[in-house]
Formats: C-alpha cells, sequence, structure tokens
C-alpha cells in the first residue's frame, strides 16, 4: 500500500510540473506576439522614403568629349630690316596693337638723305636725258637734209638709250631709298597683343643684330616674322624671314600673337571619324571650349580635319575656329572640348542618379500610382550632362526613382520625398 501511494504522488508532481511548462511557454509566446508582430507589421507596411523624377522627351546632341589646346592663328617675331638706333617706340608690352599701327621708329634721317640724293639723281639724269633727246631730233633732222653724216644722227640714238637706262637706274635707287626710309617706321603686320618688349629705346638694332633664330612655332608648322619669307629646319631666319620645324624665338624686338580668331586643337577617336566627316560635309560641325572647372568660354565651329590617323595614339587631330571677342581663350591653354556631331531628336532621357547597374543590365524603379515601384531593365543609348538617354524600358511621363534604391524591391511602397522633372536641358 505505501509503495502505490509514492507512485501517485510522483505522478502527480510530474503532471503539475508539465503543467507548469505549457503555462510558461504560452506566456512567452503571447509576450513575444504583442510585441513583435505589430512591429513587424508596421515595418512591412511603412513607405520608403525616397525622391524621384519624371522621364522627359527632348532632343539631345551627340557629342566628343576630349581636350584641346588654345593656338593662335599667326605669331609673328618684329624684326628690324635696316640699322640704326631705335627712337621711338610707339607702344607698350602686352598691349592689343592694330594691323599698320607703328611699333617702332629706327632713326630715320640716314635712309631720308639717301632718298634726297637718289631723287637728286634722277632729277640731274633725266635732264641730261632731255637733252640727249633734243639732240638727237636735231640730228635726224639734218640727217634727213643731208647736212651731217647718218653715223653721227646713230651714235646720239644710242646716247639717249644709255640715258634713259640710266634715269632707269636712278629710279630704281629712289624706289629702294624710299623702302629703306619705310622700314624706319616698324609696323604692326596683324592685329594681335604685342609680347614682352626685348629691345629698349637707344639700343642699335639691324637685319644682323636682331634677326638670329626669330622664328617661332605656329599651329600650321610655320613660323613668321613681318616680311614672311619662308627657310627651313636649322637656318638662322635673319631679319624679315621665317624657318620651319619647331624653333623658338630668341630675339627681335618684340612678337605679336593674333588673339581672335583663334584655333583650339584637339584630338578623336579614329572610330568616330567617319560619322564626323559624314556629318561636316552636311554643314560646320559646332564646338564648344569650357574652363577645366566646367564653365563655357566661347563657341566655335570645326573648320579643320587632319590629313593623317596618328597610328601611335588612334587619333585624329582637329581645329575649331573661335572668335574670342572677349579674348578668354589664350595661346597655350588646356581647355575641355566638345565636338557636337549630330543631334539625336525627341528621346527619352531621365536624371544620371536614376539608373543603377545590375549584373546583366541596366535598370530603374519605376514608382507606380498606388505608390508602389516595380525595377524595369532599360537599354542605354548614351550618358553625358547629368542625363541619360533611354532607348528602351522607360517611357516620358513615367515617375523613376533617383535617390533610395538600395532599399527597395518590386511591389515596395515609397513615399516620393520632392518629386522633379527629369528635363535637365543638355549642354
Amino acid at each position: 500500500m505505501a509503495f502505490v501511494r509514492n507512485y501517485g504522488s510522483g505522478r502527480r508532481i510530474g503532471i503539475i510540473a508539465s503543467l507548469a511548462l505549457l503555462a510558461i511557454v504560452a506566456v512567452g509566446w503571447w509576450q513575444i506576439g504583442s510585441v513583435a508582430t505589430p512591429a513587424s507589421r508596421g515595418m512591412a507596411e511603412a513607405a520608403v522614403p525616397v525622391t524621384a523624377a519624371v522621364a522627359t522627351r527632348q532632343d539631345v546632341p551627340v557629342v566628343i568629349n576630349t581636350i584641346g589646346t588654345v593656338e593662335s592663328i599667326d605669331i609673328i617675331a618684329i624684326q628690324s630690316q635696316v640699322s640704326g638706333p631705335i627712337v621711338k617706340i610707339e607702344f607698350q608690352p602686352g598691349q592689343d596693337v592694330k594691323k599698320g599701327q607703328e611699333l617702332f621708329l629706327i632713326d630715320p634721317r640716314p635712309y631720308q638723305a639717301a632718298l634726297d640724293q637718289a631723287q637728286a639723281q634722277l632729277a640731274h639724269d633725266q635732264a641730261v636725258l632731255a637733252e640727249a633727246k633734243t639732240d638727237l631730233l636735231r640730228y635726224q633732222t639734218l640727217q634727213r637734209e643731208n647736212s651731217i653724216a647718218k653715223q653721227q644722227a646713230q651714235d646720239q640714238f644710242y646716247v639717249v638709250q644709255q640715258d634713259e637706262g640710266t634715269v632707269e637706274l636712278d629710279q630704281a635707287n629712289v624706289e629702294t631709298a624710299q623702302i629703306n626710309l619705310g622700314y624706319a617706321h616698324i609696323t604692326a603686320p596683324i592685329s594681335g597683343r604685342a609680347g614682352v618688349l626685348l629691345v629698349d629705346l637707344g639700343n642699335l638694332v639691324g637685319p644682323q643684330t636682331s634677326g638670329q633664330a626669330t622664328a617661332i612655332q605656329s599651329p600650321s608648322g610655320t613660323a613668321t616674322t613681318a616680311s614672311g619669307v619662308s627657310g627651313t629646319t636649322g637656318q638662322t631666319a635673319t631679319a624679315g624671314q621665317t624657318a620651319t620645324g619647331g624653333q623658338t624665338a630668341t630675339s627681335g624686338l618684340v612678337s605679336i600673337t593674333q588673339m581672335k580668331p583663334i584655333y583650339v586643337s584637339f584630338p578623336i577617336p579614329e572610330t568616330m571619324l567617319e560619322r564626323v566627316l559624314r556629318n561636316q560635309a552636311a554643314g560646320a560641325l559646332k564646338v564648344e571650349a569650357y574652363s577645366q572647372s566646367g564653365k563655357l568660354l566661347e563657341k566655335g565651329k570645326l573648320t579643320v580635319i587632319d590629313n593623317q590617323v596618328n597610328t601611335g595614339t588612334g587619333t585624329v587631330m582637329m581645329q575649331g575656329t573661335f572668335a574670342n571677342t572677349n579674348e578668354v581663350l589664350w595661346p597655350g591653354e588646356f581647355v575641355s572640348v566638345r565636338l557636337i556631331v549630330s543631334m539625336r531628336h525627341n528621346v527619352v532621357t531621365v536624371p544620371v542618379q536614376a539608373v543603377m547597374e545590375g549584373p546583366s543590365s541596366s535598370y530603374v524603379y519605376v514608382s507606380g500610382a498606388d505608390q508602389t515601384v516595380r525595377r524595369v531593365n532599360v537599354q542605354v543609348a548614351a550618358r553625358q550632362s547629368g542625363i541619360v538617354v533611354i532607348e528602351k524600358g522607360v517611357s516620358a511621363g513615367e515617375r523613376v526613382v533617383t535617390d533610395g534604391q538600395y532599399r527597395l524591391a518590386n511591389g515596395v511602397r515609397v513615399d516620393v520625398q520632392n518629386p522633379t522633372d527629369a528635363g535637365l536641358a543638355p549642354r
């Protein structure tokens, strides 16, 4: 009987312990459900804050972006073509000068004296010629009357010819003296900006002293001085001459750099050459020059396409001509260049921030009227100036998410904070 009672007591204790454990588990689940379930349900239903923009249609240019160098169309080293001291300097270094403006005056007195002498000699010989012609007429009259020998009249004819030659020589001497006197007044052959003054008032200059290695490299490869006579690499360019082959001016009086208009030289990939040539034939292509900070400096036109491809770089050199009215482009300056090749008309565009890159394609999140988003794969035609041109996947008027995409998935509700228009005008 005692064994039975002990067995029944242990059984009751086990049942009570089991019921207590079940009660504890039930209370725990009730507490977890009362705290976690509402929060989880709230998180599932809370809208994700995002920003969005509306896809729009607009015309977008097809551009080639590259780096260019500003180059002067003409750089001229001013030389003296006669010898003498400089008695006047008629400009300031760094000043804009006009074509034909007097820059220097070399002492003109010796050349004025030489001109006066040549003119006096001309007047004398003209009088001698007039006398000889008068004698010839008289001798011819007497010869017809058989009053003098025919030989005497013939000799006088030759005297007249000699005097005529003398007069022509005198006229050439007068012209030479006038040219030399004109060279004493050194004028600007082009309009441009004067550089650093290389001589001072009173310096003795001349073709031999100021004409050593005076060539300046121009964009075309030919350096030019005042008279424009060409030379070759390795030669010494004397007064009024030029040389080629990348020489640099080391002497002279001053250099003048043409500022308006001006070139910008830049390379483009050879793969784009055919397209550029095709569109250039239809009309001059536009070129835009920007500063390194992105500020538009000047607009111009494509005027030169080089005649060969650089095999080392796979590029073709181009030159755009810019009016440079305000002289914002400076020779030697590096600028960002945008060559506008053609125009895409009425294409769909979205901000560049809207397009994400997936493992297989680009995609965007499109926000619907029910404030939920769906992921849409898109085909991108171009990215430029803060916008993306979409060929396929998004239509104009659809709203695309531009910020907050990393928290999104298909069907997620969103709260658009500041919807904007994607119609950013392409540069």
